[in-house]
């Protein structure tokens, strides 16, 4: 199928940071929108005083098939959605003054103007990702090569519909926004490129503990409206997909919560370092050179030029050599220490997050390394399965089979070989299929949070009605908003920095 390629120009501009002028630009339907807008800006004057300077938004994002690889090298495949967090700004007072326009779930925080500042990780804050985003800021600049922005106290409100622990990025949301309205703040977000801060807001979660894969933040800044994105990593970049006609998403809230930041050393970060560990096992089974095993294989994906150099290569080479080479059950601290030949604490030094990873496995007697590795070279198959599918020439019906088989396909490695999935996720998607979509899986970290059900867009409507009655009984929505808990949305924009007028001074 062709894509259809920008001028030059055009290519360029779509590449940068947009700043706007129009809440169209963003928003499909403007239902509500202006209003929030406003509200935000009163607000904000009446907490400091005067109108913001500026404002940023950044969406959540819902991945449609390409779970836990990203942080692998491997495309995923996902879109933003139309719930969005917005960030008012303005330069004023001593210190960063953050504030949220519900403060008593996410209480006002101050921190001081350097960016050389620790993240108190101990002490679990929404604020503290604001704070990633200042010291992302710095990061991106220094970068860029361009001057660090001075230090000058700034008065932050933060307003989102994204729904927290619920697998939809909220944090990556949050962090995108702020980097906006920081550099805008300060004058410095003209020209700077979508992909450079995608790549800085990843590095930037890490600050509170979450080894960030990079497709939250990237789909985040680069998402569009109409489109879903497969997006590649090292360096960060987009291809366009065209999802079939009559093809709906909707995203249902399994009401169990999920956050990456707490207990991840027995969760995500986990899996981070157990696919490092995996990837490292099976290419020295494959013969790689033990004395460069730390230095030459970082992710599951520098696997692929190990079984290359053998003659070899490609993901169904690689997945073959993980039943060939590697075992089930746990791998033991002992036993891939005389693998590598190396301690695991020497590879992993400078990572605290890494190192107390390796604690929790020698406390549970190993890492599961076969069924991590299995799955990530499945799924990335699966991704790029999906993408053709939607390439292709078929009918939309059968499109739709195709799409929703691999859907299920790739929930189903992710509760049998990566153990990220829990009760109410399996209860949610299977009331989903027998609700009639055409597929059910997880997204997101798991552990909780969403499941996305691809279903006809003239459906819509009965399968809420039938997944509401069936799973959201009134016991357990008793006093949520069922508009952030079931909805369908479209691919929607990407980040931007907003000037509104009557909003922004």
């Amino acid at each position: 199928m062709a894509t259809a390629t920008l001028a030059p120009s055009a290519a360029h501009a779509a590449e940068m940071v947009p700043t706007l002028t129009d809440l169209a630009e963003v928003y499909e339907s403007l239902a509500g929108v202006e209003e929030r807008y406003q509200s935000l800006a009163s607000a904000f004057e009446k907490q400091f005083g005067s109108l913001p300077e500026v404002l940023a938004r950044a969406p959540g994002r819902v991945n449609l098939i390409g779970e836990h690889i990203d942080y692998s090298g491997y495309g995923v495949l996902p879109m933003a959605i139309v719930q969005d967090t917005v960030v008012a700004i303005k330069k004023g007072g001593t210190c960063l003054d953050v504030a949220s326009v519900v403060p008593d779930e996410y209480p006002r925080k101050t921190f001081d103007t350097s960016a050389a500042q620790e993240v108190d990780i101990a002490k679990h804050s929404w604020a503290n990702y604001f704070l990633c985003a200042y010291k992302g800021v710095s990061e991106l600049l220094q970068g860029l090569g361009q001057q660090q922005l001075e230090p000058t106290g700034l008065q932050v409100l933060v307003q989102g519909n994204v729904p927290t622990g619920a697998g939809v990025s909220s944090s990556a949301a949050l962090i995108c926004a702020s980097m906006l309205a920081i550099l805008a703040a300060h004058g410095r977000a003209e020209g700077v490129k979508k992909a450079d801060v995608a790549m800085a807001a990843a590095r930037a979660e890490r600050y509170v503990g979450v080894s960030s894969g990079g497709m939250d933040q990237a789909i985040s800044m680069m998402g569009m409206k109409g489109l879903a994105k497969k997006v590649e990593f090292n360096p960060v970049r987009t291809e366009d997909v065209a999802l079939p006609e009559g093809a709906a998403f909707v995203i249902g809230h399994s009401l169990a919560v999920s956050n990456k930041a707490v207990g991840a050393e027995r969760r995500f970060n986990m899996r981070v370092v157990e696919c490092r560990l995996a990837a490292m096992v099976l290419a020295a089974a494959m013969g790689h050179p033990k004395a460069t095993l730390a230095s030459d294989i970082h992710t599951l994906v520098d696997v692929e030029s190990v079984a290359a150099s053998g003659g070899g290569g490609g993901l169904s080479a690689v997945a073959e050599s993980v039943r060939t080479h590697m075992h089930d059950g746990l791998y033991t601290i002992e036993e891939i220490e005389g693998a590598f030949g190396t301690p695991l604490e020497k590879i992993f030094e400078g990572s605290a997050v890494s190192l107390k990873v390796l604690g929790v496995g020698r406390e549970d007697g190993g890492f599961r390394l076969r069924d991590r590795a299995l799955h990530v070279f499945d799924e990335a198959q699966r991704v790029r399965d999906f993408k053709a599918v939607c390439d292709g020439d078929e009918p939309a019906d059968v499109k739709l089979s195709k799409l929703g088989a691999l859907m299920n396909a790739s929930h189903d490695s992710c509760a049998k070989l990566y153990d990220c999935t829990c009760p109410e996720l399996e209860q949610l998607t299977t009331a989903g299929r027998a609700a009639g979509a055409f597929g059910a899986r997880l997204t997101g970290a798991g552990w909780g949070g969403c499941a996305v059900f691809l279903v006809k867009e003239d459906a819509v409507n009965r399968f809420l009605e039938a997944l509401t009655e069936s799973y959201y009984t009134p016991e357990k929505t008793q006093g949520r908003d069922m508009r952030n808990v079931l909805f369908a949305s479209r691919p929607s924009a990407g980040a931007a920095v907003l000037k509104l007028k009557g909003v922004t001074a």
